[in-house]
């Protein structure tokens, strides 16, 4: 099963970073940088949020809706051309989408990411509504080819991260939770941004991916 930054090297992913540096007005590499920090980051959100009975009944119920069915991967050129839909449309399903995941905690998110990436706000936060629909996208249809149900919910996505043991599941839960007190967003700017709590963090470990 593809990981999450094998998608970004894809076509697909091409597609999604040139649509979000047009939609934003920002260049594509800034744009890819943004794009291979944040998907990871709010896929380990989503897990940990499914690591309890309520929270991967609800991401179950929600991968199983026609709208996450894995279409909008099909349809990502049209979003951003001349096809059905919009960006906005894409907009409108991130910010009910990161709204759910993220809670109230989004604007640190997209805080720490704009100093990671030295873009403003505004681009970052439109950049992380256009990708969170397709990560519903991936993960939803991977789950009907893998024919997944709500216990496998934590592999699935563990899949997707790109993790291939309870190693790199223990790593991500100390990258999205240093201090161990239950809150991914106050170890967001230090894992990110490379800070001291994990030195290299997310930033490290990503950054590279496009040659940043």
């Amino acid at each position: 099963m593809a990981s999450i930054l094998d998608l970004l090297q894809s076509d697909i992913g091409q597609t999604l970073i040139n649509g979000a540096a047009q939609k934003t007005g920002q260049p594509a590499d800034k744009t890819a940088n943004v794009l291979s920090q944040a998907m990871p980051l709010i896929l380990g959100a989503m897990q940990r949020n499914a690591s309890t009975p309520e929270g991967a009944s609800s991401l179950n119920n929600a991968l199983s809706d026609q709208r996450h069915s894995g279409g909008v991967l099909d349809m990502l050129g049209g979003l951003f051309g001349d096809g059905a839909g919009s960006p906005d449309d894409l907009l409108n399903d991130g910010a009910g989408i990161l709204g759910h995941v993220l809670g109230t905690k989004q604007p640190q998110v997209e805080s720490a990411l704009s100093k990671s990436s030295g873009m403003d706000m505004d681009s970052v936060s439109q950049i992380i509504k256009i990708a969170a629909p397709i990560l519903m996208g991936v993960l939803g249809k991977q789950k009907q080819t893998s024919n997944v149900d709500q216990n496998g919910i934590g592999d699935l996505l563990g899949s997707v991260l790109g993790q291939s043991g309870t190693h790199d599941q223990s790593f991500i839960e100390q990258i999205l939770d240093a201090d161990g007190d239950g809150s991914i967003i106050d170890d967001v700017a230090g894992m990110v941004l490379g800070g001291d709590k994990k030195k290299g963090g997310l930033g490290g470990l990503l950054g590279g991916l496009f040659g940043k």
